[in-house]
């Protein structure tokens, strides 16, 4: 092993060690204040108040509720019998690990799988590890004590996967913790991997059949009732919801809703996206799932700035992958840098009166959109550069063939 790896092996200890110091040494109200939700709301799912308990001790301007589905409560059931000290430093350690492995795969996406056994890409992979912690979407995750890590490693793992069922199990399971990470099975309608698509909800279903039978009530209610209702998890108009209509709305002065504006600018987007995985090639797998994951974030009624994790693997797609030489690559990986280390939308909540306030001036409204305007950008780059240059480098070329078997 070189210096350049014992260097990231200990800028990656440096940060983990300086997380978990700010996460048990310096507490303040909203420190692993979703992990505090999680433990403690979970408590509840057997006796029938899971979805009635909220905890206001954090957040006085919005009691903070239990908002994903009972399958979520039901996987982080066992940790309230722990001591919360101990299940924040496991959650921050395993969320380290869970960030390294999106790291890993996206490399192995871009360089191949044997390329991985080279040192400078491991020391990459363990770089990029330690200064994607400090990354805004990462950053926030790891001091609300938030899933979202965990939840972009199951849809990278499922495309990466070279077995059908794996791929459908995971995405299945992701949409049953979280509902957003749903949008992952578009991905394998679009490359018409239908075993993928079967198995993903089958075992979406499977986790509301189970909750379904453990605790009926509370499932029905999920389902029958709270799915629709964005204003459960949040302000819509906020600065950080980053999906389109937060965006608009926050320019809009109003919440839109899902009226004709936001339906339009849905249509736009999917276009968008439509023509950018045309634009790229069959082979890069990662670029194509990031597309999805973007494309997801961006129709979501409320996309917090943290829950933009597949930003870490884009930025590393902009700087390694096959378009990387093409025209404009280096302004588009320059702009979501720039984006996550300063976090626009995290700075810009700093600033506002209160979560609630959607009208504000045009330029903080227009700023505010940051992320939707980036992607909408992005995408418009792909499609006029992904079918006008050569890859400089494609993915492992086993990575152009189906994957398993196609229905």
């Amino acid at each position: 092993m070189n210096r350049r790896f014992y260097l990231a092996a200990a800028a990656l200890g440096i940060s983990v060690l300086g997380r978990l110091a700010w996460a048990l040494f310096f507490p303040s109200k909203l420190i692993l204040v979703d992990l505090h939700v999680y433990v403690e709301g979970s408590a509840h799912l057997f006796d029938g108040t899971l979805y009635d308990w909220t905890d206001s001790s954090r957040s006085p301007q919005f009691p903070l509720p239990f908002t994903y589905p009972p399958f979520a409560a039901l996987l982080l059931y066992p940790l309230h019998f722990l001591p919360f000290d101990l299940v924040a430093v496991g959650w921050i350690l395993a969320t380290t690990a869970a960030l390294f492995g999106i790291v890993w795969i996206a490399f192995e996406m871009i360089v191949g799988r044997a390329a991985m056994r080279e040192q400078s890409w491991r020391t990459a992979a363990v770089a990029w590890t330690a200064g994607g912690m400090w990354l805004e979407p990462v950053r926030s995750t790891l001091d609300y004590g938030q899933v979202n890590v965990f939840i972009v490693l199951l849809a990278m793992l499922a495309a990466r996967s070279t077995r059908w069922w794996v791929s459908g199990l995971l995405v299945g399971l992701g949409a049953g913790i979280k509902l957003t990470p749903a949008v992952t099975g578009l991905y394998f309608v679009a490359r018409r991997q239908w075993f993928a698509v079967v198995a993903s909800a089958a075992a979406f279903f499977g986790t509301m059949g189970l909750t379904y039978l453990l605790t009926p009530k509370e499932t029905h209610r999920f389902y029958g009732e709270l799915i629709n209702d964005p204003h459960r998890i949040g302000p819509v108009g906020s600065v950080i919801n980053q999906s389109l209509r937060g965006a608009l709305s926050r320019i809009a002065g109003h919440d839109i809703g899902s009226g004709l504006l936001w339906k339009s600018a849905v249509l736009v987007t999917a276009v968008l996206a439509f023509f950018a995985w045309r634009a790229l090639r069959s082979g890069d797998r990662l670029g194509l799932l990031l597309i999805v994951q973007l494309f997801g974030m961006m129709v979501a009624p409320i996309s917090w700035s943290h829950h933009w994790i597949c930003l870490v693997p884009l930025v590393l797609w902009l700087r390694y992958g096959p378009l990387r030489e093409a025209f404009g690559a280096r302004l588009m990986f320059a702009y979501w840098m720039f984006n996550t280390v300063i976090g626009i939308p995290f700075v810009l909540g700093t600033i506002q009166k209160s979560m609630w306030d959607i009208s504000r001036p045009w330029f903080l409204s227009w700023l505010g959109a940051a992320n939707s305007i980036g992607v909408l950008v992005l995408f418009g780059w792909m499609i006029v550069v992904g079918r006008r240059v050569s890859p400089v480098r494609a993915a492992d070329r086993s990575l152009e063939r189906e994957p398993y078997p196609v229905a």
